[in-house]
């Protein structure tokens, strides 16, 4: 019968010194402390399994306690009873942390960033990246991927909140829904924690960009007259060709004069400048006609006096070979005391409202001068010649409709029918 071994006292592995040859100092079951010469000490277990003689490392002392020895063995013993190797169960677990370790959630989300690159403008691109980086990677970016589960990501997002930017902690939750999405594509993860936050975030308030309705253009037109002798001129005509035309901000502040012939009086907008023409993967490439009314070109011949040696319509003040923002409009806008009623997309809703209502044009002829892609096989080919000719006469009527709205006289009828006959 083997002789047990007593289990050693934790003052006897603290106070064993290195000897002139190595030395054990066993503790029962298989273990020992494995003492150098130079007085370094490993804890070790001896043990048999499938006939054959192996040794298991459990670590350095004082990097592994006694305890924590002990608890390591009696571990080991549980797996060699159920004819485990612990040796080979250890070399898989230390494999498995360092794919874990490798699997960040940071690393998963620069791989899907850079796997979704050419589908994104560089503007995207630009702001997912920099939203990730400064709102999640800093709380979870080291985490293992699969390790991250919902309470962790609620928090994550409850972070954002807290700032009072509760919109971009729900658009910072589906942009992480895609990431975990795309780890479990290419399994480095089973679950995707992000649908489990429904209803633990607060709601975000549903609607429309801000916009005045027709009935208050009239006080908004004559809010506007009260600021405009402060605006520096080419933002004052920012503000008034917005009302005239409805086309997107970004794609009025970069317009440029080489696409702006003055004599003939033609603006048209190049496709690849246009919202739906920016998209890498199958861009609409569909040129804008602007269609100017004639105080549209008054407009634009006055502003060249100001900015037609450079290369924009609205340069920056700061570097003329960079384009203006909205800026201009929105803080116009403020002054006017329509902050939060009024946005530059609001101008277009405030056209569509106006030429419908007011006016009687047909909705999909106001949808072609908005360039709303009408979503149907032939819509493409229309907006390319279609309703070119009603579309004239209706900015034109617009634009005699803006000039009245503040004096009595506007004329409200059925100009669309009118000219399309």
């Amino acid at each position: 019968m083997p002789k047990l071994a007593t289990p050693l006292l934790d003052i006897q592995v603290r106070n064993a010194k290195g000897k002139e040859k190595d030395y054990r100092l066993s503790d029962g079951g298989g273990m020992y402390l494995l003492v150098n010469t130079d007085g370094a000490r490993y804890w070790r277990m001896d043990y048999r399994l499938n006939g054959r003689r192996n040794t298991l490392a459990f670590g350095k002392y004082d990097d592994v306690s006694l305890k924590q020895a002990r608890e390591q063995r009696d571990a080991a013993r549980e797996l060699i009873a159920k004819g485990l190797d612990p040796a080979q169960a250890k070399r898989v677990e230390k494999a498995t942390a360092a794919i874990s370790a490798a699997n960040t959630f940071e690393t998963i989300a620069r791989e899907w960033h850079a796997n979704k690159l050419e589908s994104w403008q560089t503007r995207t691109a630009t702001n997912v990246l920099h939203r990730l980086e400064k709102d999640v990677f800093p709380l979870i970016g080291k985490y293992p991927i699969a390790e991250i589960k919902a309470p962790v990501m609620l928090d994550v997002l409850r972070q954002i909140e807290k700032r009072g930017a509760v919109d971009m902690a729900k658009r910072q939750g589906q942009v992480c829904g895609q990431i975990f999405r795309y780890a479990i594509a290419t399994g480095r993860a089973e679950t995707d924690p992000v649908p489990h936050l429904r209803g633990a975030l607060k709601a975000t308030a549903k609607g429309h960009h801000a916009a005045i309705t027709p009935d208050e253009l009239p006080d908004f037109i004559r809010a506007f007259e009260a600021i405009k002798g402060r605006m520096y001129p080419p933002t004052r005509v920012m503000f008034r060709l917005m009302m005239l035309t409805f086309v997107r901000t970004s794609e009025l502040t970069t317009t440029e004069w080489a696409e702006i012939d003055l004599e003939n009086e033609s603006w048209v907008i190049p496709w690849q400048r246009m919202k739906m023409g920016k998209k890498k993967l199958n861009p609409r490439k569909v040129d804008h006609h602007v269609f100017l009314p004639r105080q549209g070109w008054a407009l634009l011949r006055d502003l060249h006096q100001y900015t037609g040696g450079g290369k924009f319509l609205f340069p920056n003040l700061r570097d003329h070979e960079v384009a203006a923002t909205n800026w201009g409009i929105l803080a116009a806008v403020k002054r006017m005391g329509y902050s939060g009623k009024m946005t530059g997309h609001g101008f277009r809703s405030l056209a569509m409202g106006v030429i419908k209502e007011r006016l009687g044009y047909r909705h999909e002829v106001i949808d072609r001068q908005l360039s709303h892609a009408s979503g149907d096989t032939y819509g493409e080919a229309y907006d390319r010649a279609m309703f070119l000719d009603e579309r004239k006469v209706m900015m034109q009527n617009y634009a005699d409709y803006l000039d009245n709205a503040t004096g009595g006289k506007v004329i409200a009828g059925k100009f669309g029918m009118a000219a399309a006959r």
